[in-house]
């Protein structure tokens, strides 16, 4: 997966903008509370079945059942508005997937949206009447009837072979307009009935598939907006299966993106969509951070509410995509501001010592000083200089206004440190895996404990890892949080989590003695569920904090009142 900095640059905006209320069951954290898998008699508890507080309720999808979903939705409009299911399915998209808005529209004028859906023909405009004929020849010809037919009758009675033109042998005289193959024999064509050979249709629906991620499929022919439905696609296609799946996958994409309470999980290959209502609108979000699981893996945890690909709790999205983009802009020079620059004492601006002479001037304001004690260098060189002395009043008053600028960067160096630390060290104990079942196989030949037994280490490790990427996580929430009384708890919940994590840390990585395997399998195992404990707590009163307006923050935050 991608890095915490590597978020998208496409916002999730489909949100509606009705609130929703988060039903939530609060419970105490206890520590019968704490689900372990069975590894042994170490860590049963009794389970519990009620959902946390800092958990969302939430459904995973595969495939199958979404393109069910959207098949049901093709069948309700097909019924209604008298039309194949293909064309159904392109309306639809074409609204996207809104029914009760398609059903308004198309009511109101069907034409206009099919034509714009690309599933008609643009009315021809009217064309002058003909020369007014003769009594004689009209009495000989007999009068023309016609008959007036609907949109929604056009669209169902239409044959197919009109819609999408099967393969048919043409007369060598006409010649594919995309490749000039005189050789082509077979050709197709849309209701527009721009005819092109069945090889150029291929690769111009593969291209579009495969490269260019698209599922609307528009015909070849120049300012032409017909567009191609789903048989006429799978027969251009052939046996190209790989394709059709593809573009099976890219129709599924474009529905779970139309839908607010879908999201499709964004691990590379995966095709499982995951659905959670009670995090559809935007004002939710404030109250709760929705991590989800998909049903590929247990390792595709993710953020429904926005697009960090990990899990960010305790913090909320809003602040989280905050800390992210202040991360981006500001890390990669601050330390190198900090170590090579100063600023002027009387503009602030900052300035890169190029020369040994501490004797500076300021091309903004023109001010002269000292690069040393960083006063004014008019008193240097005189019987008044003393930049060698330490006076506390002059050293205040010529840093003050430098003291002032860098305290901001102090305090996001300060926070910024110890998230990279924690970060670092949470990839650092996925590399443990390793050496831990290294020494999973020394205890099993040193020990008579068996494999299931032994299987206390690796729990450890994966909760290690669990917290670190939850104290990582409270460091950002921690920079944007306002002084007072809820933050100081706050990094009190933070301290005890973070010494009791290092705890177990040492204990994981300890070297093994034969004599004291029991002694360690004892303590490692009372240290995980502590840590787990700790991890519940921090949790569960940020949650609760989120859904009483706790929180207070000392910079504005989208969806919460101003700092």
């Amino acid at each position: 997966m991608s890095s915490d900095y590597e978020i998208s640059d496409d916002e999730n905006e489909y949100y509606d903008e009705e609130d929703d209320e988060m039903e939530v069951d609060y419970d105490d954290g206890s520590a019968s509370e704490i689900e372990v898998d069975a590894f042994g008699d170490d860590f049963k508890v009794a389970p519990r079945s009620e959902r946390k507080l800092y958990e969302v309720d939430y459904t995973s999808l595969s495939q199958p059942e979404i393109e069910k979903i959207m098949q049901t939705d093709v069948d309700h409009i097909s019924g209604i508005f008298g039309v194949e299911p293909a064309v159904a399915a392109q309306l639809l998209r074409h609204m996207n997937w809104n029914k009760e808005r398609l059903i308004e529209k198309y009511m109101d004028n069907a034409s206009s949206v099919a034509v714009a859906a690309g599933v008609e023909l643009p009315p021809r405009e009217p064309t002058p009447p003909p020369p007014k004929a003769s009594s004689s020849r009209l009495s000989s010809t007999g009068p023309q009837r016609t008959t007036r037919r609907t949109t929604a009758e056009n669209l169902k009675s239409s044959p197919k072979s009109k819609r999408a033109t099967p393969l048919v042998e043409e007369s060598k005289e006409f010649v594919c307009p995309i490749c000039f193959d005189d050789t082509q024999t077979e050709f197709m064509s849309l209701i527009c009935e721009h005819k092109f050979c069945a090889s150029c249709w291929k690769e111009y629906i593969t291209s579009k598939v495969r490269t260019e991620a698209e599922c609307k499929i528009a015909c070849m022919a120049e300012d032409c907006n017909i567009v191609a439905l789903d048989p006429f696609v799978e027969k251009a296609l052939g046996d190209d299966r790989e394709t059709w799946t593809r573009y099976q996958e890219l129709l599924v994409r474009q529905f779970v993106s139309c839908i607010p309470h879908l999201k499709f999980c964004p691990y590379p290959s995966c095709t499982h969509t995951v659905s959670c209502p009670s995090a559809a609108t935007k004002s939710s979000l404030i109250t709760m951070v929705p991590i989800v699981t998909c049903g590929a893996s247990n390792t595709h945890v993710f953020c429904f509410g926005c697009p960090i690909d990990t899990d960010h709790r305790p913090v909320v999205c809003a602040v989280a995509k905050m800390w992210l983009q202040k991360c981006r802009d500001d890390s990669e020079t601050a330390n190198w501001i900090k170590s090579n620059t100063k600023e002027c004492s009387k503009c602030q601006s900052t300035i890169e010592k190029n020369g040994g002479c501490n004797h500076m001037t300021c091309k903004k304001c023109k001010y002269e000083f000292c690069w040393v004690c960083m006063g004014p260098w008019t008193e240097h060189g005189t019987s008044w200089y003393s930049c060698n002395r330490y006076e506390e009043k002059n050293s205040v008053d010529a840093r003050d206004a430098q003291t002032k600028s860098r305290a901001s960067l102090e305090r996001y160096l300060h926070y910024y440190n110890r998230w990279a630390n924690h970060e670092q060290s949470a990839k650092l104990s996925m590399e443990l895996y390793t050496k831990t079942e290294k020494k999973m196989d020394e205890m099993q030949v040193t020990s008579e404990l068996t494999w299931i037994q032994v299987q206390f280490m690796k729990k450890a490790v994966d909760v290690v890892f669990r917290c670190r990427m939850t104290l990582k996580w409270t460091y950002a929430m921690a920079y944007y949080l306002a002084s007072g009384n809820e933050k100081e708890l706050f990094e009190d919940n933070q301290r005890d989590l973070e010494r009791a994590v290092e705890e177990l840390s040492e204990l994981i990585e300890a070297p093994i003695d034969p004599e004291t395997i029991m002694t360690l399998r004892q303590k490692v195992t009372d240290k995980t569920v502590y840590v787990q404990k700790r991890n519940e707590i921090m949790l569960e009163d940020t949650a609760k904090g989120y859904l009483e307006g706790r929180w207070k923050w000392n910079v504005t935050v989208e969806g919460f009142d101003s700092a």
